[in-house]
């Protein structure tokens, strides 16, 4: 397989940002919060952190980008903690992860919507053998801007669908209504 210098230097760019190497009080005072902050954050399932042999909480760059986003929900857009659960399990993980409709049926993320898929016990499905810190749902989480767009997309495939089995668009689709 070839790999040209772009694809190099963004696999070693994503593998960076996602290497641990800040404590949780250099972290705090990057974002200018306190410790029991960060452990808030962990508590409530808005993060997952490493910890080293010791049990020591250690940051990666992408955790301190997931974690500005999370300040920027609660001071700028007034979003508290728990419509910030509620946002990250609307996050549509079993269209991203590409779920069997079996697996969907019998997941806790897919019933509920109190927490972020990685939040809750994955057993007997694709989930179960993920670890959620580099799973892509995680990681698309961290974007603000991009939990909208995936529930928008979400919704819109899910509009089309119910289009396609409503009388009114048989009718439409077969000229018999302008």
């Amino acid at each position: 397989m070839a790999y040209n210098l772009l694809t190099i230097n963004v696999a070693m760019t994503t593998k960076n940002q996602d290497n641990p190497i800040y404590s949780i009080g250099t972290a705090a005072r990057m974002l200018g919060v306190s410790v029991q902050t960060l452990r808030l954050y962990e508590s409530e399932g808005l993060i997952i952190i490493s910890k080293t042999e010791g049990n020591q909480r250690i940051y990666s760059d992408s955790d301190i980008e997931r974690l500005r986003c999370i300040r920027k929900a609660i001071n700028e857009d007034k979003i508290s903690i728990g419509g910030m659960k509620r946002l990250h399990g609307m996050i549509p993980c079993w269209d991203i992860i590409k779920c069997s409709s079996e697996e969907r049926n019998a997941c806790p993320a897919f019933k509920n919507h109190l927490g972020g898929c990685w939040t809750y016990k994955h057993e007997h499905s694709v989930c179960a053998e993920l670890d959620c810190r580099s799973c892509n749902v995680y990681k698309l989480s961290s974007d603000c801007g991009h939990i909208k767009e995936q529930i928008k997309n979400i919704t819109l495939v899910h509009h089309e669908q119910l289009l396609e089995h409503s009388p009114v668009y048989d009718e439409v689709a077969a000229g018999a209504v302008s």
